[in-house]
């Protein structure tokens, strides 16, 4: 691995474009961006106020930044500089920006739910949308960029909307069977619509592109339901992460329940591999020299190391037992994620905050267990191969593939905590994020040969 050195961003506005070629930060109100192989300012942008969400369009030639204070979107063009355009949504306030698939109109959300804004970038035109429901994930476009689906909310009972993006006409309006709709989101084919209800009742929801209800799955009643849902790539599986701490398998033909993941507080497979981070501090500490060292070399040269080992089984798993008193205990799988190829599902079970769970999907059991000193904050696959990179929110990164798993130390001036990561398109790199700084992570290819 090779990194690069660390440029400034601010709220964790680092984007990549969908081409691979840029990478567009913020730094307060400003907008940066650079060339990914070379990291040069192409591009040098002065947005009104500061920058509060940043998102490309799916042609990489235009970028939007919003700023919810004033209400407003900026768009900046990347072929033309000059050219620039600002959309003010007035006394109607602004919560969220983003894109249409073709990369021409910008839907605008406003306050308090009341209306989606759509906006034509060629035609200056204006369209309005009445009704959309506040929830965690409202808005979902098919992957082909031909489909809008739209959760709404009107007479006390939830709707779904679904538009054509190329003329925004209403394709289908149909009511769900849902108390408190939560979330949708379409299958990577188009074909498939998945829609959950509330954490309160456990309900998820299958339909079809003309509005059919194709399948019901509730697992039980009476208690906290559905925390995450994801679709496998192939859309072969729907993955339901539920409070129980279990992790539902339902198949594309029957929408039925394959299996289910329990995540165990005692590992007693031996074909399981698990893997603990042991810490070895350094023989020699900072205070013990007798010259001083400057605070970037200091942090380079003595900072805590680790490593991976395999630990026989049984192995008892890290838990924290989630305050039961207060709203959204931190229980039950949280996050979720299956591998490029569909053939691995990685998931965090909550209050056991530190260990990643790596399911084989194929035999449909768990291959791998990791333990990590630090709490995940976050963890995501490479796009290209079966490849998984994990921060905690320290100064390492770790990345796992069937081969193996490892920790490496960041080594860059200064303290460095990775908060977040994500993977560039070719899966040859990693951007990796701390509050105020970025940094780039280059993997070299022939590891997965």
């Amino acid at each position: 691995m090779n990194f690069s050195e660390l440029f400034k961003h601010s709220n964790q506005l680092c984007r990549l474009s969908p081409d691979g070629k840029c990478l567009a930060t913020c730094v307060q109100y400003r907008l940066v961006v650079r060339d990914v192989n070379t990291l040069q300012i192409l591009h040098l942008f002065t947005c009104l106020d500061q920058i509060q969400q940043v998102e490309w369009s799916s042609d990489s030639l235009f970028i939007l930044c919003a700023m919810f204070k004033r209400g407003l979107v900026q768009v900046w063009s990347l072929e033309q500089p000059d050219w620039h355009c600002k959309i003010d949504e007035g006394s109607a306030g602004l919560i969220a920006s983003r894109w249409s698939p073709d990369g021409r109109h910008i839907l605008n959300m406003t306050e308090f739910h009341l209306r989606i804004t759509v906006w034509s970038l060629c035609t200056k035109s204006v369209s309005y949308i009445k009704y959309p429901k506040a929830c965690q994930q409202g808005i979902d476009f098919s992957k082909d960029g031909r489909y809008m689906a739209l959760a709404e909310r009107r007479d006390c009972k939830d709707y779904i909307s679904i538009f054509v993006c190329s003329d925004w006409q209403l394709l289908r309006h149909f009511d769900t069977e849902t108390q408190d709709l939560s979330g949708i989101e379409w299958s990577p084919s188009g074909c498939v619509l998945a829609v959950w209800d509330d954490c309160l009742e456990y309900k998820v929801l299958l339909y079809s592109l003309d509005g059919r209800q194709l399948s019901a799955f509730s697992a039980y009643e009476w208690s906290l339901g559905v925390k995450s849902v994801t679709w496998s790539p192939s859309s072969q599986f729907l993955a339901i992460g539920s409070y129980d701490q279990k992790v539902r398998i339902l198949n594309h033909i029957t929408w039925r329940k394959i299996t289910d993941f329990d995540h165990l507080t005692t590992i007693n497979n031996p074909k399981t591999v698990v893997y603990k981070e042991v810490e070895k501090r350094p023989t020699v500490g900072v205070q013990d020299l007798t010259f001083p060292l400057s605070e970037g070399i200091s942090n380079s040269l003595f900072s805590t190391q680790s490593k991976y080992e395999v630990c026989q089984c049984p192995f008892s798993v890290r838990v924290v037992k989630p305050d039961k008193d207060r709203a959204n205990p931190k229980l039950g799988i949280g996050m979720l994620a299956f591998s490029s190829d569909s053939r691995y599902l990685a998931t965090k079970n909550d209050n056991m905050p530190y260990t990643i769970w790596i399911w084989d999907i194929q035999k449909m059991k768990l291959f791998v267990v990791m333990e990590h000193v630090a709490t995940v904050r976050t963890f995501q696959w490479d796009p290209c191969h079966a490849r998984l990179a994990i921060c905690t929110g320290n100064s390492k990164v770790y990345i796992w593939s069937p081969a193996g798993c490892v920790s490496v130390q960041v080594p860059v001036e200064g303290n460095f905590p990775v908060l977040s990561l994500f993977w560039h398109s070719n899966g040859n790199s990693l951007v990796l994020l701390s509050k105020e700084h970025f940094c780039l992570c280059y993997l070299e290819i022939a590891e997965e040969s």
